[in-house]
């Protein structure tokens, strides 16, 4: 399977860091009929969480998120690749935008240990540069 690269879009909120929070942003998103690629809860301060969904569909995301009463920021661009797990495959990509002198200011990746799924961010200014030096 050869590593697959491609454009992807993510909003995020800001909710207080409590049980319950992240399932009710999900069960709305799951009631109005989002499918999302990816979604990230992170810790912004001792008691505020940022939640980050990568939907499937964005355009459709944010025409219909104040109807649903969600309140989010975005879209903003990303990248998404995704292959087989094999040594190295995650340094070979970010070398490329290296070599494109592109800044990845996050990143997270997961693996079953047979395949393998990674999340870039790089900044706005840049992501035509990075799309281009990993030809998306």
């Amino acid at each position: 399977m050869a590593t697959r690269i491609r454009r992807i879009d993510y909003f995020y909120t800001t909710t207080h860091d409590q049980p319950g929070e992240s399932y009710k942003f999900l069960s709305t998103l799951a009631e109005m009929g989002f499918n999302l690629i990816a979604f990230t809860a992170i810790p912004v301060g001792p008691n505020r969480t940022q939640l980050t969904i990568f939907p499937d569909d964005a355009a459709r995301l944010k025409s219909e998120a104040d109807k649903g009463g969600l309140s989010l920021d975005g879209p903003y661009p990303a990248f998404m690749a995704q292959g087989e797990d094999k040594l190295g495959v995650l340094a070979g990509i970010h070398e490329k935008l290296y070599a494109a002198n592109v800044n990845v200011y996050a990143s997270t990746a997961v693996t079953d240990g047979e395949k393998y799924s990674l999340i870039m961010y790089v900044r706005p200014e840049k992501y035509e540069a990075a799309a281009a030096a990993l030809g998306v």
